[in-house]
């Protein structure tokens, strides 16, 4: 929410003469030192134009790196740190790693961005004002935990909360598609394939066969249902690698990644992009009630599979406090009383035992957990009412629906498998 900025004084200027803080009063200089600590915290003004510029561009810049490191590392076939060559890091990237790696981060970042500005631009429209993106650079795993754009005023309708919150996922998700799409009709021949796998080179086209036989394992990158749509409709068969090989092609590592981003962001809870669309759909009351159905299901997937009864003592024994104060933490504030959030809680860790133990090949994803904590400790899940309550018009709700369908073309479980 916005505040007027250099307000005046009331006039005359009040009179705070005989105050009880006046009997033991620091020295002048003292006072002026500790009013102008105060007015920059509480005042703080903007930063110029020129600084926020340049904090913009650096934190892209830096992105850009990350994820251009992040993009050799991937193509590599690997999840780990960046290659900065030192302590325990990967070996420094070579030439031909690079140009991989940021063919991977282009069009990646081209994704995120296209996504925010999505959201800035109907804000703007709307007379909204929001920031610039904000690009996350993170030293492992994708290079950046994307981006984020401040809105800097409250949102009074329940039609903007929805226009800003499904423009970013619409916007990247054709972006998105764009890049698979060309990913697909520019695959390389095999001959590419073998200049990594020098020795993939001996069994040719049939590689698959030999290099991975039933039941062997490997790092694979998830294809959500619409990845194997496109696949099948625009890839050449003759070129197409092998799952387990897919790491190694960047344009569609990029577009396989900002779909998994794009089901992230419209996951329906709280103040995500999803969250604000089925805010929209169904109104506070009815999206309210649904959210905590939401998580709780999220978390219970989460979770599944980490304690079954075929556990060893020790691994309960460090284990469980650490995962009952996890649970105890995001459920805490879910239902109206703290003990009803505990209870749930509860309720939610007896079932994950439950069908881990009945089902021991049963698991869930345990890297959404620290996405839960998110949720449930810093932005909640639940969205927050507007003073313009009037439902959407017919064709905002199907675009909406739309965008839950996209939801579920995009949606894996997990970017990795």
């Amino acid at each position: 929410m916005s505040f007027p900025e250099n307000t005046p004084l009331p006039s005359p200027e009040p009179d705070f003469t005989g105050f009880p803080a006046d009997a033991a009063a620091p020295e002048p200089a003292v006072a002026a030192r500790r009013a102008r600590r105060l007015f920059r915290r509480y005042e703080r003004p903007a930063l110029s134009a020129g600084r926020t510029a340049a904090l913009h561009l650096g934190l892209f810049v830096l992105t850009l790196l990350t994820t251009t490191l992040a993009g050799v590392v991937l193509t590599r076939g690997t999840v780990d740190l960046l290659p900065l060559g030192f302590w325990e890091f990967p070996a420094a990237p070579q030439p031909g790693e690079w140009a991989r790696g940021l063919v991977f981060a282009l069009p990646f970042l081209g994704v995120l961005t296209v996504h925010e500005f999505g959201h800035y631009f109907v804000a703007q429209a709307n007379r909204v004002r929001t920031s610039l993106p904000y690009y996350i650079p993170f030293p492992m795993g994708l290079g950046t935990f994307g981006a984020v754009i401040r809105i800097r005023e409250r949102i009074f309708s329940r039609r903007e909360f929805f226009d800003i919150g499904l423009a970013g996922p619409l916007a990247g998700f054709m972006v998105a598609v764009g890049v698979l799409a060309y990913g697909f009709t520019h695959l390389p021949p095999l001959a590419y394939l073998f200049t990594i796998h020098p020795d993939y080179a001996r069994y040719g086209a049939d590689y698959a066969r030999h290099v991975y036989p039933p039941g062997a394992v490997g790092l694979e990158l998830a294809r959500p249902l619409l990845y194997r749509a496109l696949e099948a409709l625009l890839a050449d068969p003759a070129r197409v690698p092998h799952p387990n090989e897919l790491m190694h092609y960047p344009v569609l590592l990029a577009g396989a990644l900002s779909l998994f981003f794009t089901a992230l962001n419209l996951l329906p809870l709280g103040q995500l992009d999803g969250g604000h669309i089925l805010y929209g759909l169904l109104g506070p009351a009815r999206s309210n009630r649904l959210m905590p159905w939401l998580f709780t299901g999220f978390i219970f997937y989460a979770g599944l599979g980490i304690f079954s009864v075929r556990d060893d003592w020790q691994f309960w024994a460090y284990g469980a406090p650490v995962y009952a104060t996890y649970l105890a933490l995001i459920f805490w504030r879910v239902l109206p009383r703290p003990r009803q959030g505990l209870l749930l809680a509860a309720g939610i860790w007896a079932a994950q035992v439950a069908a881990a133990s009945y089902w021991p090949g049963l698991g869930g994803n345990p890297g959404w957990l620290v996405f839960g904590l998110l949720l449930g400790r810093l932005t909640g899940i639940y969205h927050p009412p507007a003073p313009d309550e009037r439902p959407l018009s017919t064709g905002r709700r199907l675009l909406g629906w739309l965008m839950l369908v996209i939801f579920v073309l995009c949606f894996t479980p997990s970017p990795f498998a």
